[in-house]
């Protein structure tokens, strides 16, 4: 597999986890109330504890896409 392979590899996993990221975040956006009554009722919690878990949700796939496709990315950018 040579340099440029992996680089776009990474480049692709770049564009469809951050095209995920924006889907989620405009889905749970867009559907706030309707989400967040759905699983507090599925899970026993209170809203404002699952919109905060949305949240939570939110910012550890961005982590998580910023370690494992942006960082391997611009590591093979840089070679």
């Amino acid at each position: 597999m040579t340099i440029e392979t992996l680089t776009s590899f990474f480049g692709w996993m770049i564009v469809i986890n951050f095209g995920l990221l924006t889907v989620f975040a405009v889905l749970i956006i867009a559907m706030r109330n309707w989400s967040s009554r759905i699983h507090a009722r599925m899970f026993g919690l209170d809203a404002g504890a699952v919109r905060l878990s949305y949240f939570y949700f939110i910012a550890g796939y961005e982590v998580l896409a910023f370690v494992f496709c942006l960082v391997p990315w611009l590591a093979l950018k840089m070679l």
